[in-house]
């Protein structure tokens, strides 16, 4: 049985516990007490731990360690166990740099593919909850499935959560034909969708209903959504969608190869017959050192034959019902570099993102005329919000904005759609910092649904105001999770985004309303849709 060494693994699941009852989890039971907390999975059984209303399954293989000859190959299915084997603790990061999802150093461990699950205290087998598994983000190469635990969203609403782990950076989406055939570039994809396949065996064990099961995801995670959308090996594993901050960006194989050959180059392995024996000897600092730090699904292969953003756009995606938004400030989350910029630097950065537009886009945002050398790193936040280009080489392929505005007018064309953006702007954000306002900034959201994010600190120092916003959110997922539909009694109600064109907007004080004229003006979509020359946005692909 696998050791426990993740670089938070036990340390981090005690944190998990010390959070209390405000994030859902408290003093675990010792996993030995009692039988009631033994499930048998297709491959063996396994014990959790109970905390304070929530039974927690974790660090559950869903495949095989991709490693030595499986790395860079599709995932292989776990080896089975004899023993009843603990469940009590979190795993291994999958690996990646240090960074904020993982600061005490980088995590190197390529044995890292597992799942985890969470439902009510009591829960049993054949209770047929709705399942809501949720995708992690970090630009495909950073998180874990541990750090965004479901414990709240199962607490408020007796559903059964699931979160992840699946490889990230180079180890996941490195595309070289000569790695795996043509089927390359996805491996991360495919170990989502590995343990999607994984929950419809195992969910009914845990008391999750297979054929009710919602899938969501933030940023890259959002990514994911869309990707499995368009997957045809997808297909089947769930009912429901729900993007937050995503997008359904992609790049063609022939670019994503284009990427990896630099990568190989960089570590040694020029193309050709030697070309996987070298990447697969190298070693797991070395990869890291050499794999960019932004990666995107690659299509034009058999697991994702068709561009996701041309596949919605088309109408050729799995038809299920879609929850999507994003937060107000997206981009002021990545503009603090523009802190102090002057006159010449802003506009120069708009004439090397818009070219020839540049000049209509200084007049709809000019230069600052306020002192304080943060109102300029605002500035291009809300540019890079408003047109859609966080985490896209292109305007409107990205995240927030009118971006999001138009991917939520191609998806209502097909499928039942509820839009809402997150737009509390005076919340703590990433992390404090000294004369920075992060707004409602990417990522803003998270500590509200999942308040484990960053260890509880966040949540435990929220405004009475903040905990009744997140409560609003988490229940308004959770009833999408169970009907299609995140209205919940009590609350604002939310229509659907066609033919209503109405985004709910979360903020303390109130979920309000907006018109598709309001949205559009408070994001200046006027401007955008001359650019790209459509009403609705870019054209999809």
């Amino acid at each position: 049985m696998r050791d426990d060494r993740s670089i938070r693994g036990a340390p981090f699941y005690a944190a998990l516990l010390a959070l209390g009852v405000a994030c859902g989890m408290a003093r675990a039971a010792d996993p030995g007490e009692g039988t009631a907390l033994v499930v048998t999975t297709d491959k063996g059984a396994v014990r959790g731990a109970l905390a304070n209303g929530i039974e927690n399954f974790l660090d559950i293989p869903y495949a095989a360690p991709p490693v030595g000859p499986l790395r860079w190959a599709p995932p292989q299915p776990a080896a089975a166990w004899s023993d009843v084997r603990s469940a009590a603790r979190s795993g291994p990061y999958c690996t990646q740099r240090q960074n904020f999802d993982s600061p005490q150093g980088p995590a190197l461990d390529e044995d890292c593919l597992s799942i985890n699950v969470q439902r009510p205290a009591g829960t049993r087998a054949g209770a047929r909850l709705p399942v809501y598994v949720y995708i992690h983000g970090g630009g495909y190469a950073t998180g874990s499935g541990v750090r965004d635990a479901q414990a709240r969203i199962v607490q408020l609403n007796g559903i059964v959560g699931v979160s992840l782990n699946y490889r990230l950076g180079a180890l996941g989406f490195l595309a070289l034909p000569g790695l795996s055939g043509s089927d390359t570039g996805n491996y991360g994809l495919m170990d989502q969708q590995a343990a999607l396949l994984w929950v419809q065996r195992n969910i009914a064990a845990f008391g999750g209903d297979p054929a009710a099961v919602t899938i969501g995801g933030e940023s890259a995670g959002g990514w994911s959504v869309c990707a499995h959308l368009a997957a045809p090996g997808s297909r089947g594993t769930f009912r429901q969608a729900l993007m937050e901050s995503g997008s359904c960006i992609s790049h063609s194989l022939s670019e994503a190869s284009a990427d990896g050959a630099k990568v190989a180059a960089k570590l040694g392995c020029p193309t050709g017959a030697k070309l996987a024996e070298c990447l697969r000897g190298k070693p797991v600092a070395d990869i890291l050192a050499a794999q960019d730090m932004l990666y995107f699904p690659t299509y034009g292969t058999p697991f994702l034959p068709d561009a996701p953003s041309a596949a919605v756009g088309d109408g050729r995606f799995l038809r299920v019902p879609v929850l999507i938004g994003a937060t107000r400030d997206e981009a002021r989350s990545f503009s603090r570099k523009a802190t102090g910029w002057t006159r010449a630097q802003y506009e120069g950065y708009l004439r090397e993102t818009f070219g020839a537009n540049a000049p209509l886009v200084l007049k709809t945002y000019p230069y600052p005329a306020a002192t304080d050398p943060t109102a300029v790193a605002y500035q291009v936040g809300a540019v890079d919000t408003d047109a859609g280009t966080l985490g896209a080489p292109a305007v409107g392929a990205g995240i927030g904005g009118c971006g999001n505005r138009a991917l939520t007018i191609a998806l209502a064309r097909y499928v039942p759609v509820h839009a809402y953006e997150f737009s509390h702007r005076s919340g703590p954000g990433w992390y404090p910092t000294p004369g920075y306002v992060w707004g409602a900034g990417h990522a803003a959201e998270l500590t509200y649904l999942y308040p484990q994010h960053d260890g509880g600190k966040t949540y435990a120092a929220f405004s009475a105001g903040e905990r009744t916003l997140s409560d609003e959110l988490v229940r308004a997922w959770g009833a999408f999770v169970k009907s299609g539909d995140p209205t919940v009694a009590g609350q604002t109600a939310w229509p659907a985004y066609a033919p209503t064109d109405t985004t709910l907007s979360f903020n303390v004080g109130g979920i309000t309303a907006l018109s598709d004229a309001a949205f559009s003006a408070e994001h200046h979509c006027a401007l955008w849709n001359k650019l790209w020359g459509t009403p609705a946005g870019p054209p999809p692909g």
